[in-house]
C-alpha cells in the first residue's frame, strides 16, 4: 500500500484528503504545517505529497525546498493543494520542486485521479 503525506493547517481539508485517498486504497499521514510535514516525511516512507501553500511555521514553498534536499525525496511527486491560482506563484512552486498544482476547492475524483496518475 502506498503512503501519501497531506500537509495542511486546515484539519477539515486534511480530513477530506484522508477520506478521499484512504477510500481509494492509499495510506495517509497527516501534518499540520511544513515543519510537521518534514518531520513526518522523515519518519515515514512516503510515495506522494499533497501540501498547502499558506501555512504557519513553515509554508508550502519552504517545505518543498527542504523536502527536496532529502535524498529519499528527490523523485517523490509533490502536489500543491491551494486556493492560490496565480501563475507567478505556480512558477515559483515549480522552481522549488513541485510536480503539480490543484486549486481548492477541489473535487474528490480530481484528487484520486492525480494520485493514481502519479503513483501508477
Amino acid at each position: 500500500m502506498k503512503t501519501i503525506l497531506t500537509v495542511d493547517d486546515s484539519s477539515s481539508v486534511r480530513q477530506m484528503v484522508k477520506i478521499t485517498l484512504t477510500s481509494a486504497g492509499y495510506s495517509v499521514v497527516e501534518a499540520c504545517d511544513g515543519r510537521d510535514g518534514l518531520d513526518k516525511a522523515k519518519a515515514n516512507s512516503v510515495s506522494l505529497v499533497f501540501t498547502d501553500l499558506n501555512m504557519p511555521v513553515m509554508n508550502g514553498l519552504e517545505f518543498i525546498r527542504s523536502l527536496r534536499q532529502l535524498p529519499a525525496y528527490r523523485g517523490v511527486p509533490i502536489v500543491f493543494l491551494t486556493t492560490e491560482s496565480d501563475d507567478g506563484m505556480k512558477q515559483e512552486a515549480k522552481a522549488a520542486g513541485a510536480t503539480g498544482w490543484i486549486t481548492k476547492p477541489f473535487k474528490q475524483e480530481q484528487l484520486t485521479a492525480v494520485a493514481k496518475k502519479l503513483l501508477g
